[in-house]
């Protein structure tokens, strides 16, 4: 087994990872200490309260909880918008806490230690298996991919977590709602997938082995009675949704905005499109985007242009691209740029890429095409160099859709119904089934006169 000081400095170390991969702190100081307040107070009571715990809501819209050995643990405020009240956040982070004090990752690393292979620092409480960020996160700790723990430990964890729950005065079947909700988000993403001709992006193995009637989940979370004093029922609805009023949902203003097939970056002061109907990415450090045939892809990066280059010049000495073939000039609304394709090794193998600089404001912008099939570029390159060619400094009409989508709420008046409210929301699309998941009410549930409903605008 890790000591536990080794165990502390693992999470220590990673943790600068998780911020750059995960968009960094969420820029909300109260809502930040909220978070922290309620991890703070379960982790009090937690078998491990000796540990200095560290709790983050983290920028990102994914919908994810984790924890880190040593008592680092993060919440996305993707996730945090669609809780419904202070009791379903604190199981989330009692679940996490869960974690770290049966030392789940320190055992699963140890065991693959002994047997000599590599393993898994991971989260979970909904793990995530397929992204960049996280191979790059657990290339720190020795090339680990994040996976589940396994139904005996998520178990535990609920255990633990509801236990915690129950000692700091919350209802532990906050626990059972939280896993309704995101079984609900499961349900939803595979009717959207379904419709959108690809393979659902859901968090693989949790509910397969963790469903929410699961009659072994409900006795773990029933085994926290006995730590319940007879008053204990803290829900606070009302204080938790004081404190996401304002919440960015979807993406942030700081990685920029997508707005069906274009994306508009307000402080960089940028637009430009997509190929229609391709599935865009929008990752702390670059935009990712792949055809419905999912045969080629398209990445979008910015850095300092640093020296007097001109765009050519980036290419070969910055880029180190060699041979180039296709060379053009570009001048996209005016702006310096180049282009050309030069042989790189890439996601696909070694293939002809093709590649488009543009110099704007100081930094250069940098457009990768490449195909699946060695021989297949000129099956995307026109939809590669359109793109790059519809870049344009952000109008003064554009700034509009720069802008982040919040939530806010909404007190329901009589004659309110989901419907309605839908028609007025600022969601893209699906508008009617995303506010039910926001508030509780998937698939067909209607809001009470009086409550506050969470709207995005």
């Amino acid at each position: 087994m890790l000591s536990e000081q080794d165990e502390i400095k693992l999470g220590r170390d990673a943790n600068p990872e998780i911020m750059k991969q995960y968009g960094g702190a969420y820029d909300d100081a109260a809502l930040q200490t909220y978070v922290n307040g309620i991890g703070q107070s379960l982790a009090a009571v937690s078998h491990r309260s000796e540990l200095e715990y560290h709790f983050t809501v983290l920028d990102s819209p994914m919908v994810n909880a984790f924890a880190l050995p040593g008592g680092y643990v993060y919440i996305t405020r993707g996730l945090i918008a669609y809780l419904n009240s202070e009791a379903e956040l604190a199981a989330v982070l009692g679940h996490e806490i869960g974690h770290v004090t049966a030392r789940h990752s320190v055992r699963q690393i140890s065991a693959a230690r002994a047997a000599d292979i590599g393993y898994t620092i991971g989260s979970i409480f909904v793990p995530e298996l397929q992204t960049q960020a996280a191979y790059s996160i657990f290339n720190t700790l020795g090339g680990a991919l994040i996976s589940g723990y396994g139904r005996e430990h998520e178990l535990e964890a609920d255990r633990l977590g509801s236990e915690y729950l129950a000692r700091a005065d919350y209802n532990p079947q906050a626990m059972i709602r939280v896993i309704g909700v995101l079984k609900d988000q499961e349900d939803f993403e595979r009717q959207l997938s379904a419709e959108e001709g690809r393979e659902p992006r859901i968090y693989h193995g949790v509910f397969a082995s963790h469903p929410d009637n699961d009659t072994r989940l409900q006795e773990v979370v029933a085994s926290a009675d006995e730590f319940k004093a007879d008053s204990a029922n803290h829900d606070n609805r009302e204080g938790f949704q004081d404190h996401i009023e304002g919440l960015v949902f979807g993406d942030s203003e700081r990685e920029g905005i997508i707005r069906d097939h274009a994306f508009y970056h307000g402080g960089l002061g940028i637009a430009f499109d997509f190929p229609a109907g391709w599935r865009i990415d929008n990752n702390p450090d670059s935009l990712t985007a792949r055809p419905p045939a999912k045969n080629g892809l398209m990445q979008v990066i910015v850095e300092d242009v640093g020296r007097p280059y001109t765009p050519r010049e980036f290419m070969t000495i910055k880029m180190k691209l060699t041979r180039l073939q296709q060379e053009e000039e570009m001048y996209p609304a005016g702006l310096e740029g180049y282009t050309a394709v030069s042989s790189v090794r890439t996601t696909y193998g070694r293939r002809d890429t093709r590649f488009c600089v543009i110099f704007f404001n100081e930094h250069a912008f940098v457009f990768i095409g490449a195909t699946k099939d060695k021989d297949g570029l000129d099956r995307y390159n026109s939809e590669f160099l359109t793109t790059a060619k519809s870049f344009h400094p952000l109008g003064a009409n554009e700034a509009k859709f720069a802008k982040a989508l919040r939530i806010h709420l909404k007190r329901i008046q009589p004659g309110d119904n989901a419907e309605k409210i839908a028609t007025d929301s600022a969601l893209r699309s699906h508008q009617l089934e995303q506010l039910r998941l926001l508030n509780g009410i998937y698939p067909d549930g209607q809001p009470q006169v009086g409550q506050r409903f969470k709207i995005v605008q």
